[in-house]
């Protein structure tokens, strides 16, 4: 028995080693893979960028057509007080004040 369990014991490194230094691995790496999750939920990479400004210029541009569609459907019922449109214009940065 003491022999049985001397070589048990001897054995053990060799069947878990992989183990054991899988686990202190990802235990020492986790920090930083956590850290790094973190930045890419909070920062906005150059594609997302792109993705979210092609998306407010395409909404813009659908606004704008909406109203001078309405504008034109307005001018057509009372020729009369149709003044050009002055209305919302799609630019690129929105129509926010300077």
């Amino acid at each position: 028995m003491n022999r049985f369990l001397v070589a048990a014991i001897a054995a053990l490194p060799l069947v878990t080693g992989g183990c054991i230094a899988k686990t202190a691995f990802d235990v020492v790496t986790l920090p930083v893979k956590a850290t790094s999750k973190v930045v890419d939920w909070t920062t906005t990479s150059q594609s997302e960028s792109d993705r979210n400004y092609g998306k407010r210029m395409r909404e813009a541009e659908e606004r704008e057509g909406r109203e001078r569609k309405d504008h034109d459907k307005q001018c057509r019922r009372d020729p009369r007080h149709c003044e050009p449109y002055d209305g919302f214009v799609a630019q690129p940065g929105g129509n926010r004040p300077h």
